[in-house]
């Protein structure tokens, strides 16, 4: 499988208009949650509010702050949870944001795109 790499932005819930870019983000489906470098966090205000446990393929067990902040692509924005990624912790946009920007990936055309209608139960 080839891997897909795209720009993020990021904010503090508190200051959306003081982004920052983040290029060479890995898009991860099978990730739940998005990795951000803790450092840019700190720098951008974002404060942890729980720490998280987390299993690697090899069986390990990491613990890792985690809080909320906007994401941006495509066009798109979120509040979303993110993870405080220590150094050696890979950089990924998890599933959770994109379903959060309903966005999809386009692996022929190596883009994040719409994902289309939001599904929505309606009363009878």
């Amino acid at each position: 499988m080839r891997i897909f790499r795209t720009t993020l932005s990021l904010a503090a819930l508190g200051t959306p208009d003081e982004r920052r870019d983040l290029v060479d983000v890995m898009v991860d489906t099978g990730s739940e949650y998005n990795w951000i470098p803790s450092t840019l966090l700190h720098e951008l205000g974002v404060s942890p509010v729980r720490i998280d446990r987390f299993e690697t393929a090899d069986g390990r067990v990491l613990e890792r702050e985690v809080g909320f902040a906007l994401l941006y692509a495509a066009d798109r924005s979120t509040a979303t949870v993110v993870v405080f990624a220590r150094k050696g912790d890979m950089v990924l946009l998890g599933a959770i944001g994109l379903e959060g920007m309903n966005l999809q990936v386009d692996l022929v055309r190596r883009a994040l795109i719409s994902a289309g209608p939001v599904p929505v139960a309606v009363a009878a």
